[in-house]
């Protein structure tokens, strides 16, 4: 049985909606949005928790379900993948606040960072790129210990740490076999695997549950709904034109691609772009043919791409990977968005920053929308 939404809620979502209704009229004025409304500060988000909320009300995510009993706060959670219908959903019954977790990838982390949680996390896996600096403080001064890798771990720093719960991912198998002998209660953070931008920040809701700071919860996700709707009500109402996107690159022994019901292309759409696979039924990334991709992608106007990349990634460097790459209209039109997954936090906040990686992506497809932002995540290769 879910809670009705509370005033503070339903406030928001007038807003958003009352947005939407605008429509010529807001055209013809100034953005709503600004540089630094999108970069809005933590702390000022989170002093206004008070006013929100006590309550959890999911809305967009699929993989989490909350009821309120007597005997606490039942949270069913489930992999929200289309392709992993048959998973098994994990009850959980939540009778009071935590203060102890282990995270074991960058997204969970994210999730406690932008509720300034970061605190409660007792030990984490060994990152190769973390960004979060109180993160990086607590591991320097030992209030977060270092557990080991998956299929590596330390027990022993395991149950040293006295987490009253560990985070897991579900696309690690069997990686985490080994934690369930520490007899800690393990939850599968399946944020990920939403492909609705807001379904997958609302997880943050999960760690307000656990901590007891559902208001600042509420408060985080409704900035951040606000936010995202209001971007993408512009970006429908201010685009000049739809242009067409390419994702992916080769890998190995085939072109890795997003799928057309996946998270990215949602962003796509929302960015006002026609992805070229959006009639492909994957929701996750998927590997193709070279040249079956190739055939789609060469007249392309934009290109998405991203990885590790020691130093700036240049047009020059793709081109070294595949010759064939210079041939394609995004490359000869300097139209290629890349994320440096070695340069900036993409894996750990922009899950929970859906608005942020819009944003990026209206910055490359529409600039007219956005004219001083600057991209978080996602810039055009200069």
């Amino acid at each position: 049985m879910r809670k009705a939404l509370k005033f503070i809620d339903l406030l928001v979502l007038g807003c958003a909606l009352l947005t939407a209704a605008c429509g010529g009229r807001q055209a013809q004025t100034a953005s709503v949005l600004t540089a630094d409304s999108l970069f809005q500060q933590q702390d000022s988000i989170l002093a206004t928790a008070s006013a929100y909320s006590d309550t959890i009300e999911i809305r967009y995510a699929k993989g989490l379900e909350v009821s309120y009993q007597e005997d606490g706060i039942h949270v069913r959670i489930s992999n929200p993948d289309p392709s992993a219908k048959h998973s098994k959903a994990e009850e959980l019954i939540i009778t009071k606040p935590a203060t102890r977790f282990i995270c074991t990838t960058a997204l969970q982390l994210g999730n406690f960072e932008v509720l300034g949680l970061e605190e409660k996390i007792v030990g984490m896996n060994s990152l190769k790129n973390l960004f979060s600096p109180k993160m990086k403080k607590l591991m320097k001064d030992g209030s977060t210990v270092k557990i080991g890798k998956e299929g590596n771990f330390d027990l022993e720093t395991v149950i040293a740490a006295e987490p009253e719960y560990i985070f897991v991912s579900a696309s690690k198998h069997g990686g985490f076999e080994a934690l369930k002998d520490c007899g800690i209660p393990l939850i599968s953070h399946h944020g990920y695997k939403e492909v609705d931008p807001l379904g997958q920040a609302e997880w943050i809701k999960l760690i307000g549950l656990l901590t007891g700071e559902t208001r600042k919860a509420n408060a985080v996700f409704a900035n951040i709904e606000k936010k995202y709707l209001t971007l993408k009500q512009e970006i429908q109402e201010k685009a000049q034109n739809h242009p067409t996107v390419v994702s992916g690159r080769q890998m190995r022994d085939g072109w890795y691609i997003v799928g057309g019901q996946s998270y990215m292309a949602q962003i796509f759409k929302d960015a006002g772009a026609d992805y070229i696979l959006k009639d492909n039924q994957e929701s996750g990334g998927t590997s193709l043919d070279f040249e079956a991709v190739y055939a789609k992608a060469v007249n392309a106007e934009f290109w998405q791409m991203d990885s590790s990349f020691d130093g700036d990634f240049t047009l020059e460097a793709l081109a070294n990977e595949d010759e064939r790459y210079t041939t394609m209209e995004a490359f000869k039109n300097q139209k290629v968005i890349f994320c440096n997954l070695a340069q900036t936090p993409y894996r750990e906040l922009a899950g929970v920053q859906p608005h942020l990686l819009l944003a990026d992506f209206a910055k490359a497809f529409h600039p007219e929308v956005l004219p001083s932002y600057e991209p978080k995540f996602y810039k055009l290769i200069k």
